[in-house]
C-alpha cells in the first residue's frame, strides 16, 4: 500500500502506550505522515522524546492543536479523551480511542481488522464501518488474542467450550502501576510498608484473582470489556468465552492460558495448521514455551498447543499457552484500525 502524508496527533504521547505507538508509526505505512505528540500535563510538555529514529517535542494541547488533523490517537488515562475528543472530531479528525473512555458513546465502534479478517469479513463489523464513522475503539489486546485464535480454529473445528485465564502485566495500566509494583518489591525486601494506591493489595511476589476494594485497577471492568468486545466482534460466529483476570507479578507482557473443547476429535497438529497465519507465531514442543520475556519486542502472538490428555494423540480437549507484548500489540493493532479508517478518507485531503 502506497504511503500518503497525513497529519496525525498522539494524545498521551508521554505514556508507555503513547511512546510505543509513536515508535511503531515511524515503521508503519503511515510513516510519511506528520506526527504531532501531545499531552495535557504541564510536567511533560516541552520535553524532548523520540518517535522512531526522529527527535520530537511533546506539545501542550491548545485550541488549535487538532486543526487539519486526519487522525488522532488517544492514549493514557482517558481524562484527556473525554476532554478533547469532541474538539478533535469537530476539526474533522478520525479518532482512535485506546483509553476505552468512549465505550458508552453512540456511534463509536469497537473494531479489530485482525479478528474481522479471521472471520472472513472484508471490514471490521461489516457494513457498520462507513463514511460517517469518525471514532473507533481498537479491541482490547486480550480480545484480539482470543478472538483471533477462536476464529481460526472455529472455521475448521467448531468449539464447544472456551475458557481463558489472563495474566495481567503492570504495564497495561501505565507507569504508576509499574512504579507501585516496583516499590512494593523494594519495600518487601527492606521490610517496609507497602504502597497500595493503585492495587490496594500486595501484587509483588504474588498472584491475585481480585484486588482491594480501593484499587484503581478494576478486574471486573476489564473482564466485562473483553467479553463484550469479543461478543460484538464475533456477532454470534464464535463460541461463548469465559475469562478470568489474574494479576501477575510481572511488569510487561500478557500470558494467557486458554482451554478449548472442540465438538469433534482432532489432533494438536491439525489445530496448529488451523492457527497458521499472520499475527501468530506457533511454538512447537521441544522449544522454550511462550513467556512474557520471550514475547517482549515481538510483533506476533506466540502460541503453543497441547493435548489436555497427554497420553492421547487425538481428542477434543486442548490447552493453548500464549504470550504477547501488550504495548507493541496494542500499537500495531491501533495502526491497523487507522488503516481501515484511512480507506474512508479522501487521498491527500483533510476532511
Amino acid at each position: 500500500m502506497t504511503s500518503k502524508v497525513y497529519r496525525i496527533g498522539v494524545v498521551g504521547a508521554a505514556s508507555l502506550a503513547g511512546k510505543e505507538l509513536s515508535d511503531e508509526l515511524a515503521e508503519s505505512p503511515l510513516a510519511a505522515s506528520d506526527v504531532i505528540l501531545l499531552e495535557d500535563e504541564d510536567e511533560v510538555t516541552g520535553k524532548l522524546t523520540a518517535a522512531g529514529d526522529e527527535a520530537a517535542f511533546i506539545q501542550p494541547i491548545e485550541n488549535e492543536s487538532f486543526d487539519r488533523m486526519d487522525f488522532v490517537f488517544f492514549l493514557g488515562d482517558g481524562q484527556s479523551t473525554i476532554k478533547y475528543w469532541q474538539q478533535a472530531r469537530t476539526a474533522g479528525a478520525s479518532i482512535i480511542d485506546l483509553t476505552y473512555a468512549l465505550e458508552d458513546e453512540k456511534d463509536v465502534l469497537v473494531m479489530s481488522p485482525w479478528v474481522g479478517e479471521a472471520l472472513g469479513k472484508q471490514a471490521p463489523l461489516g457494513a457498520e464501518l462507513h463514511l460517517e464513522t469518525q471514532a473507533v475503539i481498537p479491541a482490547h489486546p486480550v480480545t484480539v488474542m482470543l478472538g483471533l485464535i477462536a476464529a481460526r480454529i472455529q472455521s475448521r473445528f467448531p468449539i464447544h467450550v472456551a475458557a481463558a485465564t489472563v495474566m495481567e502485566p503492570a504495564s497495561e495500566h501505565g507507569r504508576t502501576a509499574m512504579d507501585e509494583m516496583h516499590q512494593q518489591t523494594v519495600s518487601l525486601l527492606s521490610f517496609q510498608e507497602l504502597p497500595r494506591e493503585q492495587y490496594d493489595a500486595q501484587v509483588s511476589f504474588n498472584l491475585l484473582p481480585s484486588l482491594g476494594a480501593e484499587a484503581k485497577v478494576k478486574f471486573g471492568a476489564i473482564e466485562k470489556r473483553i467479553q463484550s468486545q469479543y461478543q460484538a466482534l464475533s456477532n454470534g460466529a464464535l463460541p461463548p468465552l469465559a475469562v478470568q483476570i489474574v494479576q501477575a507479578p510481572v511488569f510487561h507482557g500478557y500470558v494467557v492460558s486458554l482451554f478449548l473443547e472442540t465438538e469433534t476429535s482432532t489432533t494438536v497438529a491439525e489445530l496448529e495448521k488451523a492457527l497458521t497465519g499472520e499475527h501468530i507465531d506457533l511454538v512447537m514442543h521441544g522449544s522454550e514455551p511462550p513467556s512474557n520475556l520471550s514475547a517482549a519486542g515481538q510483533e506476533e502472538i506466540m502460541v503453543q498447543v497441547s493435548n489436555a490428555t497427554q497420553d492421547l494423540k487425538e481428542g477434543k480437549q486442548f490447552w493453548l499457552w500464549m504470550a504477547a507484548d501488550n504495548l507493541k500489540m496494542t500499537a500495531l493493532h491501533a495502526i491497523a484500525c487507522a488503516g481501515e479508517l484511512r480507506r474512508l478518507r479522501p487521498s491527500g485531503k483533510v476532511q
